[in-house]
């Protein structure tokens, strides 16, 4: 269960890095547009909001990631401890989303999905 956990929230951290590049640096593109949902007008006007919003996603991959690497590592209370801090955060700001705007109930699916089953079988884990 442990490497299967851990496997998912590296997963986990690989998606939000994505989220990252998606949010800070591609936020204006056809592309990205596309996938949040928004039009030209709203990511220019919501730009500057979006780059900051993608280094949130950043340090939660980094977070998680050294969680991981740390297990990897042998130093299993400390790394875990950051991965579920890392995945913890996630999926609370997966909850979030889908709370405050119930039509992105996708987004938050696919933002959240990773996170709770690492959390799920890190926790049986234990």
């Amino acid at each position: 269960m442990g490497i299967a956990g851990l496997t998912f929230a590296a997963l986990a951290a690989v998606l939000h890095v994505y989220i990252f590049v998606l949010e800070s640096f591609l936020w204006t593109s056809p592309r990205t547009r596309a996938v949040f949902g928004i039009t030209a007008q709203e990511a220019e006007t919501t730009k500057l909001l979006a780059f900051s919003q993608g280094f949130y996603n950043l340090f939660l991959a980094v977070i998680t990631g050294v969680g991981v690497a740390t297990v990897a590592l042998g130093c299993n209370a400390v790394g875990l401890a950051l991965t579920f801090a890392g995945v913890g955060s996630m999926l609370a700001a997966a909850v979030v989303l889908v709370v405050s705007a119930p039509d992105k109930s996708r987004a938050a699916l696919s933002q959240g999905a990773f996170p709770a089953i690492a959390i799920a079988l890190l926790a049986l884990s234990l």
